[in-house]
């Protein structure tokens, strides 16, 4: 693979630059004012105890996230693409239902309200978009800033981690720990990282309890790069997948300081020996897998980890893009808002 310098930053990537610029003061403004609608919605979770959490794209990979959390404190939590629940549906009765939505008007959006009647009394949306579709039909956390107007999802997925925090904290859980994360954030440098996917026609992103991170990051790759670049969760990417490693596919990980970091470790050292260039971006606070790239980021788990690691991965995923593509950032084949299925 060549890799190609710009001469100058395409438009897409400085408006990406721009969204990213604002993510971290955006994301502590949506936290502090959703405090009152994430009781709401805490309420219903004590009273229903389970959580169905629908979304396409980057918003998917937030509810991949998230479903961890939720299960940790007691909640029956599954994410499903929101195509996925259009056409082969998990029953929504008894369950709190949160559907997220940067824009809050994709077809999805519009065509699961319409076939369930517009959704039950335990229904919710979390959006970036005040005047949205979704806005308008659920009640709904607002993120702070209005649209993002860049292609790839950044800040937008920032936010909607800053909004799901809120709705943690009301049940219970202690935010201090991502806030301080978002009030003080890391910047390891990833130019070692670069240049170990110098050669690289491919990457697989891959986490256990944040393969949701994973599969966000996987997603802005292969946008941005037009590469194949795709997520497996660990444990899958273990059983055949292994088959693909070499010199030609980089293993970008995230591992954290919960009780999967052993395998993440393990993970980095088989597709080390398979060939493949490996980069870890590490909160566990263990020490670093031998002969792999690190980024290392302070002791952290859950949120505290996904917020320290989130915009560093983004950095990552704009420079390995801007290598390869002239105008990166400028979609070719996608809309911003995909309102067809």
């Amino acid at each position: 693979m060549i890799m190609k310098a710009s001469k100058q930053r395409p438009a897409g990537l400085i408006a990406i630059d721009k969204e990213m610029g604002r993510q971290h003061a955006d994301a502590i403004a949506s936290y502090e004012q959703s405090a009152t609608l994430a009781q709401n919605i805490a309420a219903s979770l004590r009273q229903t105890g389970r959580l169905l959490l629908l979304g396409m794209g980057g918003s998917h990979a937030v509810g991949r996230a998230v479903e961890p959390l939720y299960r940790a404190l007691g909640i029956e939590a599954v994410a499903l693409p929101l195509s996925e629940q259009l056409g082969q549906p998990l029953p929504i009765a008894g369950k709190t239902v949160l559907i997220t939505s940067q824009s809050g008007e994709s077809a999805e959006v519009l065509r699961w309200f319409k076939e369930t009647n517009g959704g039950t009394p335990n229904t919710f949306g979390l959006t970036l978009e005040g005047n949205s579709f979704l806005a308008r039909t659920a009640p709904s956390l607002i993120g702070a800033g209005g649209t993002e107007q860049a292609f790839a999802a950044t800040r937008s997925l920032t936010i909607s981690f800053a909004l799901h925090l809120s709705v943690l904290a009301a049940l219970g859980d202690d935010p201090a720990g991502a806030l301080h994360a978002l009030r003080d954030p890391e910047s390891p440098a990833i130019d070692e990282a670069l240049t170990a996917l110098a050669g690289v026609r491919a990457v697989v992103t891959s986490g256990r309890r944040l393969q949701g991170l994973a599969e966000a990051i996987g997603l802005g790759l292969t946008e941005l790069s037009r590469l194949p670049c795709f997520s497996l969760e660990g444990g899958q990417l273990r059983h055949g997948p292994m088959e693909m490693l070499g010199p030609n596919v980089g293993v970008v990980l995230f591992r954290a300081a919960d009780p999967t970091a052993g395998l993440v470790a393990a993970m980095a050292t088989s597709a080390t020996e398979a060939g493949s260039p490996v980069i870890v971006f590490d909160a566990s606070g263990e020490p670093p897998v031998e002969g792999v790239t690190t980024i290392r980021f302070r002791r952290a788990a859950g949120l505290a980890a996904v917020f320290a690691m989130l915009p560093i991965a983004q950095s990552l995923m704009l420079a390995f893009a801007d290598a390869r593509v002239d105008n990166a950032g400028t979609p070719v084949r996608s809309t911003k808002i995909t309102r067809s299925e």
